[in-house]
């Protein structure tokens, strides 16, 4: 079968020739159809990331959607080493894909998958989200932070603060349910107040300096409780964390992802997600390329308009 190929650690992606997978009484084979690029995909490829596989070659790609061999049209997660989801077949677990909403096209479902996902399960199972709370999203004018935002409000948040260096992206986020949107820079400035007014929940895809300073805020609200929870790290992957910042405050902190949240509550908040997707807008910006393009799309994507590759 044709496949993107990951041949060492660090190599992009080439297209080329792979072994097709072989269904038994534990897998199912998927006719692969639609399959997006995704900063958690390519952290696995590079080997960077905690969960990467270490023999080569491998198939990239964690997620996909495409059909069942009795045609039923699946979203599914591909973590069977080497067979990841950006091939014309994948190699999946009964406990790892959902049923398509019929309503539901397969590139928007590839597209909306991953990032939905990352906030869905933040916020239904490590924060418990309860409705009429307020929701502070850091970094939102990405394309799962903005996800997030219609999320947080579909799952009944009261007040969603949104957050982001792209002033453009921001205006945008108010036409799709934030009711605050402040630039990083207005960020210290403007949370100590916020925070004082009550913020119950804090989604954060940046960590780094914002971060910190969101914590910081939250600390010096004293015994009010805070559920941050650790999504991404496009800011960085360290800060100095004080001692005194988690023992003088309610501030709980949580990470959101592989690893934290079982790969049974992580394929049934995708399921959950997609149902939604049916019946709301949560549509995403996304291109798509042939997966023949690998090589050349890999290094170009845009975190703001999705890379899908049909199959």
């Amino acid at each position: 079968m044709k496949a993107a190929l990951v041949n060492g650690k660090g190599e992009t992606p080439i297209y080329g020739d792979f072994m097709d997978p072989q269904e038994d009484e534990q897998h199912f084979v998927v006719n692969v159809k639609a399959a997006a690029i995704s900063q958690l995909a390519k952290a696995r490829a590079a080997g960077i990331h905690y969960s990467s596989v270490t023999e080569y070659p491998f198939i990239p790609g964690i997620d996909g959607a495409g059909y069942l061999t009795n045609g039923e049209p699946v979203y599914f997660f591909s973590l069977s080493s080497p067979f990841g989801s950006m091939a014309e077949l994948s190699l999946v677990t009964p406990k790892s894909i959902v049923p398509l909403p019929a309503t539901l096209d397969l590139s928007m479902a590839a597209a909306i998958g991953n990032p939905g996902m990352s906030s869905w399960a933040a916020l239904t199972r490590k924060a418990q989200l309860r409705a009429g709370e307020t929701v502070l999203i850091n970094g939102a004018t990405g394309t799962s932070g903005g996800l997030a935002v219609r999320i947080a409000r579909h799952l009944g948040a009261g007040k969603i603060i949104a957050t982001g260096r792209n002033t453009e992206e921001l205006a945008k986020l108010c036409t799709q349910g934030a009711d605050i949107t402040l630039t990083l820079d207005e960020l210290p400035h403007e949370l100590p107040a916020l925070m004082k007014q009550g913020v119950d929940v804090v989604l954060d895809y940046l960590w780094g300096h914002s971060a910190l300073g969101i914590m910081k805020s939250a600390s010096d609200g004293g015994a009010r409780l805070v559920r941050f929870v650790q999504i991404g790290s496009l800011s960085g992957q360290e800060i100095s964390l004080h001692s005194k910042l988690l023992r003088s405050s309610g501030l709980t902190m949580m990470g959101s992802g592989l690893g934290s949240v079982s790969n049974t509550e992580l394929v049934a908040s995708v399921g959950e997600l997609l149902q939604a997707a049916a019946l709301n807008d949560f549509s995403v910006p996304f291109s798509i390329r042939p997966l023949s393009e690998v090589n050349d799309a890999w290094n170009k994507d845009d975190s703001r308009c999705r890379t899908v590759f049909n199959i």
